[in-house]
């Protein structure tokens, strides 16, 4: 019964003593009275009391849910974060890995005094990866871009670049064309293999393969999707490579060489597609190659470092808020140095 109806009630008792007779009924009902007032306060009292408990109990109740809930996201937010640093330690140390298999700048220069490698991975490690190498007074240098990024474009990049070293250097191939067909079966033959039966592997790779002949003064490039670009007298001229992803190429389609004489103040770039690609700009929209080509002949009689940061600076302003959307490597390189 609720207390406004108890109240009800009681008043209606407390009333129906009354009599014709006020003054003797008054005087002989005013204790009973006080006594019903009494229970009927008291009454109140316990209700309101125990309202307030039930209702005190059921807070705490909530309370205790709410507070078991957060210990329970606070236990799983420490366990992703854990996970987390786990995985970022994991691929820290794979990046230290790829660097050490990757030739650095310096080394780079050891071979072409006027050289630069612009390399930024989107996801610690990286699906792009360069190589270069010296051979029977041959140079050879190497971009190339794995399908993917991130962990599964650098396990595809370490197997590309463990069968063009081996390639040339113990199966002693030096055409352009023939470490590119060498490369594809290798691949092939990683990805069909009787353990991998039922597994569908579709990655691929483009690369753009230069092999530079000092005495001679030639340069040889093949390229699948890889494009080469030279810079000569202010004009860029642009050496496209055959249309055949490396590893995808299961009829066997020979790769072409293209011979180019060099000429003093020759500047040459191997790059990928993540700096075209990147989205950016007041429009948000991707770079794309016309733009990266005006760059270039703006910039290639730059220093090789100057020409460098204005790449690095350039396509991080055109970002903006915008997140990495491909790993990045431009390469460039003057093969002949310059008599000034």
């Amino acid at each position: 019964m609720g207390i406004s109806k108890f109240i009800y009630f009681f008043s209606v008792a407390v009333g129906g003593v009354s009599t014709s007779n006020d003054t003797i009924v008054n005087s002989t009902a005013s204790p009973y009275r006080f006594i019903l007032y009494s229970v009927l306060v008291i009454a109140i009292v316990y209700f309101i009391v125990m309202s307030q408990t039930r209702s005190l109990i059921k807070t705490k109740k909530l309370l205790k849910e709410k507070e078991q809930a957060l210990k329970t996201i606070e236990l799983r937010k420490t366990e992703l974060e854990l996970k987390e640093k786990d995985i970022t330690d994991s691929l820290i140390y794979a990046q230290r890995i790829q660097d050490a298999r990757l030739p650095s700048e310096t080394y780079f220069r050891n071979h072409f005094k006027e050289s630069f490698i612009l390399f930024k991975p989107k996801d610690i490690i990286s699906g792009d990866f360069y190589w270069i190498g010296e051979k029977d007074d041959k140079v050879f240098v190497v971009a190339a871009d794995c399908t993917g990024h991130g962990v599964p474009g650098a396990l595809m990049s370490m197997i590309g670049l463990e069968i063009i070293e081996k390639t040339i250097n113990e199966e002693n191939i030096e055409t352009p064309s023939k470490i590119l067909e060498v490369l594809n079966r290798g691949l092939e033959k990683t990805f069909t293999s009787e353990k991998n039966i039922g597994t569908i592997i579709r990655d691929g790779m483009d690369i753009g393969l230069c092999v530079v002949d000092k005495k001679r003064r030639k340069i040889i490039f093949a390229g699948a999707y890889f494009p080469l670009y030279l810079i000569r007298n202010y004009n860029l001229i642009e050496i496209k490579g055959d249309k055949i992803i490396i590893g995808m190429n299961p009829e066997g389609k020979p790769y072409s060489d293209q011979e180019i004489d060099l000429q003093d103040g020759d500047i040459f770039y191997l790059f990928s597609d993540g700096y075209a690609d990147q989205f950016g700009g007041s429009e948000n929209r991707k770079f794309m190659y016309r733009r990266f080509r005006y760059l270039l002949l703006t910039i290639h009689h730059f220093s090789v470092d100057d020409q460098k940061s204005i790449l690095e600076e350039n396509i991080k302003t055109w970002m903006g808020r915008n997140v990495q959307v491909d790993d990045m490597t431009v390469i460039g390189f003057r093969p002949l140095e310059s008599k000034n």
